[in-house]
């Protein structure tokens, strides 16, 4: 389909003058992603089981083959992944496709024998929940099964001494623990999806609404002409917002910025554009403003609760993982949390910018195909 440019520039023209003289909507549209950001950063926390774990045994023993038995059996710590070294480990961690590492080194139970068994855990400090459930419950299984070995020892030799066990737990990321760094990121890509989608679910109905759609209609502009003009400003609107979320998370916050700025906005661009293709879906599937908030409601409900932005989705049933996977933020997420606390490339995150990708491609294809140039 052949675009006009001079009718798209003045479409999107009058789209974004629009906006900027309707102030009770830029007001309020500002002040409630800011009211989130704020709200969540200072009172967000949570508690988690099922981590997903690299281990790293080196001892392969019978006291190791115990160890790793009594950390699943915690039910805090699921192995997925078996490794051979730590640095392993740290790119799985990196990836995304583990919370915790865990490195046993040789010669474990002659270690505990005499004392001194050491024990590594590495944990993800970009995810708030996971690090606190997983460093609370690493003492709590180091203790437990330390506990049990003296026990035993007692009981055979009738003497005990302290701990067998030394744990070492390192957070990566965020030693401090501090609560702000781990929300942050999530928190600016579900402000981005609850402003997309809503304000791009209203734009024809709006319009309709407002009697304004019949005099758009009259005029020879065309199905994607109208659609780009719609979508243009709010993807100005959204790219600012997220310029001030990231300013105010690095300067007022002080959460650091690891990773590549510019590749971060790439991928951003990309999840606006898949949110906004979502809202225009909306559009074509309401006929009211009231029906439009309503929905976008919805995604933005599924955004808090099965993304991953406050309960880790390791711990969730298939279904509900299933319908956070048609959620844009469940992979914008994991896309923030690695450039922005991690500091890592499009190598690690390749597969979420992918998806995104995807996303966008079919649900403005299918929202296109939905769209029609009438009133009825």
């Amino acid at each position: 389909m052949q675009i006009n440019f001079q009718r798209l520039d003045a479409l999107i023209r009058k789209e974004i003058l629009q906006l900027l003289r309707d102030r009770r909507f830029l007001i309020l549209a500002f002040s409630m992603a800011l009211l989130q950001l704020f709200v969540y950063s200072y009172a967000a926390s949570q508690t988690v089981f099922h981590l997903p774990v690299a281990l790293v045994d080196q001892s392969k023993d019978a006291a190791s083959r115990k160890f790793i038995l009594a950390l699943v059996n915690s039910d805090y710590f699921d192995v997925t992944m078996d490794l051979q070294n730590q640095d392993e480990a740290l790119q799985a961690i990196s990836r995304g496709d583990v919370k915790v590492a865990v490195i046993l080194p040789p010669n474990f139970e002659a270690g505990l024998l005499k004392g001194t068994a050491s024990v590594l855990f590495l944990l993800d400090g970009s995810d708030n929940a996971a690090v606190r459930s997983a460093y609370n419950a690493a003492n709590l299984v180091v203790q437990n099964f330390g506990l049990q070995f003296i026990a035993k020892k007692v009981a055979r030799v009738g003497s005990a001494g302290g701990l067998p066990i030394i744990t070492s737990s390192q957070v990566l990321y965020n030693p401090d623990l501090t609560s702000a760094w781990f929300v942050i990121p999530g928190i600016i890509g579900m402000i981005l999806q609850t402003m997309a989608i809503e304000q791009a679910a209203l734009f024809v109905v709006r319009d309709k609404e407002l009697g304004m759609l019949e005099q758009i209609l009259a005029t020879p502009v065309r199905q994607l002409e109208l659609i780009l003009s719609k979508l243009v400003p709010l993807l100005i609107l959204c790219l600012f917002t997220l310029g001030v979320s990231v300013a105010l998370g690095v300067f007022w916050f002080g959460v650091p910025f690891r990773g590549n700025l510019f590749l971060y906005f790439w991928l951003a661009l990309l999840f606006i554009a898949s949110c906004l293709g979502l809202g225009l879906f909306v559009s074509t599937r309401t006929n009211t403003q009231f029906e439009a908030e309503t929905t976008a409601l919805v995604f933005m409900l599924f955004g808090i609760l099965l993304s991953g932005l406050f309960y880790p989705r390791t711990g969730m049933p298939l279904i509900p993982q299933l319908i956070g996977d048609l959620v844009p933020l469940t992979y914008f997420i994991r896309i923030s949390r690695g450039i922005y606390t991690k500091g890592v490339g499009l190598e690690f995150l390749w597969g979420d910018a992918l998806a995104l990708g995807i996303y966008v491609v079919a649900v403005v294809f299918i929202a296109s195909k939905r769209f029609k140039m009438r009133l009825d």
